[in-house]
């Protein structure tokens, strides 16, 4: 079995950590326990291209149940936890190859070793493997049965490609599921996020104020934990209702020109880059700390930040300061890349279990139906959606009302009224 990965000794430690997370996530347990069962993927190649860690772990465990022969490469060369990678290798004997820190060399030459398998069924991250299948891996891409995307990002590129009419297979977007981006973008990026910035600083965040630019799922996620912290939460905003919901939230709304001299940490969620540059930097006070939760590293210009400083250097793990002409030192969190993987640990497991429930059912559900469907950007099913949130519930021990014949028949009426 081929693999590249940091340290196969590290396996023991990656297995303690991989039990654990799985203790957590009742609802892909389930799911697991089915798919040995009925073994549906059986004789089905997936490549994964997920950030690796704990809940991938569990996750690509699930497919292999279903009998599904499958790869893993990182979604982010910062994201990878070196002995969940190892514990993969030795203990469930799947191929993984991902390093944490790994160059953009590396990094492309193991997405392109996952694509080597030549997989019927891809799972993205980012988009990364799709891209690949449409640019210099074409020639995989007739005997692909469809790909699932997990991120905002990656749905963002996918529609691109479909709106262009590119597209040369069928994509599940995981990340528009409900149970997926209504917990896992909102209360796991809040909470991760806020992980990242404490280990890669130790600051107390009560009393400072928060910048976070953007305000979508991410974003709400981020703002309340920040508040929850006792921190004085600024938005930035290009789009006119979001801007508004969060002035409604309570917060204050302004453009990130306004905000940059009053932050003392900024946080970008925007999917999108240049959303914070030199121009900004010069603004901001003597101390302030950047990071992103973006998937991409485009939202901090970090070259342009490099350009304006006199010296930078490392402060501690994860953060290093920019000491510009000025005197004063601005301090980047995990070199703009996303910090909440890059400088902590990620989702916690039993947000990831949605999630990744989502990613099981749409690998099945392209298996079953990839020659139905044409070559554009799905979501799951509704049913499916509904099914994984009354699974997660019931682990969860909490019951909820039915409707009686008697409410169906009101709700699908219209001759009732006032």
């Amino acid at each position: 079995m081929k693999y590249d990965i940091r340290n196969i000794k590290l396996a023991t430690a990656g297995k303690m950590r991989i039990n654990w997370a799985e203790r957590q996530m009742n609802v892909l347990r389930l799911i697991r326990q089915r798919f040995r069962r009925e073994r549906p993927l059986r004789g089905v190649r997936v490549a994964g291209c997920l950030h690796v860690t704990t809940e991938s772990a569990v996750l690509i465990r699930t497919l292999k149940a279903g009998g599904a022969s499958v790869v893993l490469c990182a979604s982010n060369p910062l994201s990878t936890q070196d002995d969940t990678a190892a514990a993969i290798v030795r203990v469930d004997r799947i191929p993984v190859f991902a390093k944490k820190g790994e160059d953009r060399r590396s990094y492309y030459r193991h997405l392109n070793a996952a694509l080597d398998t030549r997989p019927h069924v891809t799972m993205d991250d980012g988009a990364d493997l799709v891209s690949l299948l449409h640019s210099s891996r074409k020639s995989l891409a007739g005997k692909i049965y469809g790909s699932t995307e997990e991120t905002t990002t990656g749905v963002i590129r996918l529609r691109s490609l479909e709106r262009k009419g590119l597209l040369r297979f069928p994509v599940m977007a995981v990340n528009d599921s409900r149970t997926k981006h209504y917990f896992d973008n909102r209360y796991g990026t809040g909470q991760s996020t806020i992980d990242g910035i404490l280990r890669s600083t130790n600051i107390l965040v009560a009393g400072k104020t928060v910048v976070v630019a953007g305000y979508g799922w991410c974003g709400k996620g981020v703002a309340a934990r920040a508040h929850g912290l006792g921190a004085n939460v600024i938005v930035t905003e290009v789009n006119p209702v979001r801007a508004l919901e969060a002035l409604l939230d309570g917060y204050r709304v302004m453009r990130m020109t306004e905000a940059a001299s009053l932050g003392d940490i900024f946080v970008t969620v925007t999917g999108n880059t240049s959303i914070i540059g030199p121009a900004h930097v010069r603004r901001m006070k003597n101390g302030a700390i950047i990071g992103n939760s973006g998937h991409f590293d485009v939202e901090i210009d970090v070259r342009g930040m490099a350009r304006i400083a006199r010296r930078r250097y490392p402060v501690r793990p994860f953060l290093e300061a920019f000491e510009l002409s000025s005197g004063r030192t601005i301090y980047l969190i995990a070199a703009g890349r996303l910090l909440n993987l890059a400088a902590a640990e990620g989702h916690p497991a039993a947000v990831m279990d949605m999630s990744f429930a989502n990613q099981a059912l749409a690998v099945e559900y392209l298996v079953k139906y990839h020659r139905q469907l044409k070559p554009q950007v799905y979501t799951l099913p509704d049913e499916l959606d509904m099914t994984i949130a009354r699974l997660k519930l019931a682990s969860l021990g909490t019951s909820i009302d039915r409707l009686t014949p008697a409410q169906r028949a009101y709700l699908s009426a219209w001759e009732l009224g006032t």
